[in-house]
C-alpha cells in the first residue's frame, strides 16, 4: 500500500479523511536532509574540536553597508551549506532525469520540467558535489576533509530518502518480481509488493514488483554504518569519500539490475545512465582509495587551525 500524502497515511490509521494535501515523498525526504545535516555537524564539531578543521569565513554585511569576514565554526556554516546543495541537487536531478529520457522531454518538455516526479539521484550528487565544493572554497574551509566528514552524512540522508519513495510510491520500484526465487523465510513484501495507490495511480498485477526502494535503504544503512564506524581512519584525508564513491557506485550498480530504465549506448557499452555513472564513481573511488592509502603523517585531516576571533 502507498500513502502518497499525509491524509492517506492518517485515513488509514484513523479513518479519518483530513484535507491535508502534504506529499510524503517531500516531508520524508526533508526529515532525511535534516538527519543527514545533524550528522554532518556532528561529525564537523568532533573534527573542529580536535583541530583538524579551522573555522569557515562568512560574509557579513554591517549596517552601514560595508562587508567583512566572520569566523565561525565550521558547523555552523552547516544548514547554509545544505540549502544550497539540495537546492542545486534537485535542478541536477531534474537535468540527469531529462538527459536519460529526451524523446519523451521533446514531446512534452514543461510536463517533464515541472513534474512531481523524474529525479536522477546520481544527477543531484553530482552538481550537488559540485556546488558543495564551491561554496566551501568561499569559506576557505579544506576541501577533503570536509568531504571525509560529510561522506557518512550523504549515505543517510540517501538511505532516509528512499523511504520516501517507497511510502509514496513514486515509481522507483523495480521488475515483475519471481516469486519461484523467494525463500519460503523470507516475507512476500520484502520480495514483491504491488503499490496500490501508488502516486502515478499505476495497477500492478500480482505477484508485484521488486520493492527496490526497501533494498537500497538496508544497503545504504549498511554503508552509513560502515562509513561511520570508519570515519577515525588513519590514511591520508580524502580516503574515506573515496570509500563513499565506491560503496555508492556498487550499491546503484547492484539494484540497477532489478530496475527498469532506458538502456543508453555509448562507444559500444550497453547500460543505464545509472549504471554507467555508478561504474564511473567505483572506480573513481577505487583509485582514491589506493593512492590515498598512506597513512598521514599528521593526524588525518590536519591542517593549520586558525583560532576563532
Amino acid at each position: 500500500m502507498s500513502y502518497p500524502f499525509l491524509s492517506d497515511v492518517i485515513k488509514d490509521l484513523t479513518g479519518l479523511d483530513l484535507p491535508l494535501p502534504i506529499a510524503t515523498f517531500g516531508l520524508l525526504v526533508a526529515m532525511a536532509i535534516l538527519a543527514g545535516a545533524a550528522c554532518l555537524k556532528r561529525e564537523l564539531a568532533r573534527l573542529h574540536a580536535e583541530g583538524r578543521v579551522g573555522p569557515a569565513y562568512k560574509r557579513v554585511k554591517g549596517d552601514d553597508g560595508s562587508v567583512s569576514e566572520v569566523a565561525v565554526a565550521p558547523q555552523e556554516i552547516v544548514s547554509d551549506l545544505a540549502f544550497i546543495v539540495v537546492l542545486v541537487g534537485i535542478v541536477g536531478a531534474r537535468l540527469f532525469h531529462i538527459l536519460e529520457h529526451t524523446d519523451q522531454f521533446l514531446l512534452d518538455p514543461w510536463s517533464m520540467i515541472f513534474s512531481r516526479s523524474g529525479l536522477s539521484v546520481f544527477g543531484g550528487l553530482i552538481l550537488g558535489t559540485v556546488a558543495g565544493v564551491v561554496c566551501l572554497r568561499r569559506w576557505r574551509l579544506p576541501i577533503r576533509p570536509l568531504l571525509d566528514a560529510v561522506a557518512p552524512a550523504m549515505m543517510l540522508g540517501y538511505a532516509l530518502g528512499r523511504v520516501g519513495c517507497q511510502v509514496s510510491g513514486d515509481g522507483d520500484w523495480g521488475t515483475v518480481a519471481n516469486m519461484a526465487l523467494k525463500p519460503d523465510w523470507l516475507p512476500t513484501w520484502f520480495w514483491a509488493q504491488t503499490y496500490d495507490n501508488n502516486i502515478f495511480g499505476e495497477v500492478i498485477a500480482a505477484p508485484g514488483v521488486y520493492p527496490t526502494s526497501v533494498y537500497e535503504t538496508v544497503m545504504a544503512l549498511a554503508c552509513f554504518a560502515l562509513l561511520w564506524a570508519l570515519r577515525k581512519h588513519r590514511f591520508q584525508t580524502g580516503w574515506l569519500f573515496s570509500v563513499y564513491l565506491v560503496l555508492a557506485g556498487i550499491e546503484r550498480f547492484v539494484i540497477e539490475q532489478i530496475r527498469v530504465n532506458p538502456v543508453m549506448t555509448i562507444g559500444g557499452v550497453h547500460a543505464s545512465q545509472a549504471e554507467m555513472i555508478a561504474v564511473v564513481l567505483a572506480l573513481a573511488g577505487l583509485v582514491g582509495m589506493v593512492l590515498l592509502s598512506r597513512r598521514a603523517a599528521s593526524a588525518p585531516g590536519a591542517t593549520p587551525v586558525l583560532p576563532i576571533p
